[in-house]
């Protein structure tokens, strides 16, 4: 069984999602890093630190997902294109199924 092609759109639509799911992990991640930041500023005399670190957490949790959704989808759509192409010429993948 050879795989002769891909749908384009399939792989950036799938691509599009993980890629989103991966930014919001990490958008999770930078979020609690601020938020620890924000109360080590609020310790201190400089308001203005933890009042960026709340707004840098939540905006690391709503910005990322979509930024890395984008690109993925992007990337996918890249990439299945190019896979075609190449497929085409070299005849595709290959698969062994039982």
């Amino acid at each position: 069984m050879v795989l002769k092609g891909v749908g384009v759109f399939s792989v950036a639509k799938i691509s599009g999602l993980l890629y989103a799911a991966m930014g919001l992990l990490i958008g999770v991640v930078f979020s609690l890093v601020a938020l620890v930041g924000a109360a080590a500023g609020s310790l201190q005399d400089s308001p203005g630190g933890a009042v960026f670190g709340l707004f840098f957490g939540v905006g690391a949790v709503v910005v990322l997902p979509i930024l890395y959704g984008l690109i993925g989808f992007v990337g996918g759509l890249i990439s299945a294109g190019l896979y075609n192409v190449v497929a085409r010429v070299l005849g595709g993948i290959e698969l062994q199924l039982e």
